[in-house]
């Protein structure tokens, strides 16, 4: 069996959410009204409901989003303010945390880092992104959507320029080769990849695919619109 296979069956696999209290689209965006709740709680939720996760982290400067994050449930650790400022990157809260969850006692064999901010998922979506990091025999994973009529182009100093197919041989449709658009909802990677790489992503990189419409994420006022009307429309009326 693979590593990366052996140690997904036999180690226990947490939710870290990253949570900062600032933010210059949306002031306490994380705090923000979401569908009657917090944004923070949708996520916790999600993953609280994953049959895979034995356990909820949440990593902030926040006290109200740490106090939030403890009454649904979920662990919660105190981020430094040096690592909850604009230049602050994802994977020094995670390493942060990693840190603090290892002084404790706790022993993660792989950690699903799921963003606030992307609150259009489900439980099943983070099954399947467990099952898949299995299945594929990657060391780290990224959530994204499949896009296949989608043509790119880019500027150059020549002009425009098709990126992602010859506009002078458009082709068919179905003919085209499908492209994956990273969506930031989650990844899943164990601690040594982070640590060595200080990146989520490393080693043999898998992807596990959700619907195009939960790419849609949150970083003004208008994106909080748009997602609540997706929410209400494709996962709460159906509750």
């Amino acid at each position: 069996m693979p590593d990366t296979l052996r140690r997904v069956v036999a180690e226990p696999a947490i939710a870290l959410i990253a949570a900062r209290g600032g933010s210059k689209g949306i002031p306490g965006k994380n705090l923000a009204t979401f569908c009657g709740r917090p944004l923070l709680e949708w996520s916790i939720e999600h993953a609280l409901a994953a049959e895979s996760i034995e356990g909820v982290w949440v990593t902030s400067d926040d006290p109200e989003l740490l106090e939030i994050a403890s009454a649904c449930g979920a662990e919660t650790i105190l981020r430094p303010s040096e690592l909850a400022n604009d230049t602050s990157s994802s994977e020094s809260a995670w390493l942060h945390a990693l840190d603090e969850i290892e002084r404790a006692g706790g022993r993660p064999g792989l950690v699903c880092a799921l963003q606030a901010t992307s609150p259009l998922r489900e439980p099943s979506d983070i099954e399947r992104g467990i099952a898949d990091f299995a299945a594929q025999g990657c060391d780290s994973l990224f959530s994204a959507s499949e896009i296949r009529d989608f043509l790119v182009w880019r500027r150059t100093e020549d002009g425009l320029q098709s990126v992602n197919y010859d506009f002078r041989a458009r082709g068919m449709r179905q003919d085209r080769s499908a492209w994956y658009v990273e969506n930031g909802s989650f990844y899943v990677f164990p601690p040594d990849i982070l640590r060595r790489e200080g990146n989520r992503l490393g080693g043999r990189i898998g992807v596990t695919l959700m619907e195009l419409w939960k790419s849609f994420e949150i970083d003004s006022p208008e994106d909080l619109e748009t997602c609540e009307l997706l929410m209400r429309h494709y996962l709460l009326e159906a509750v």
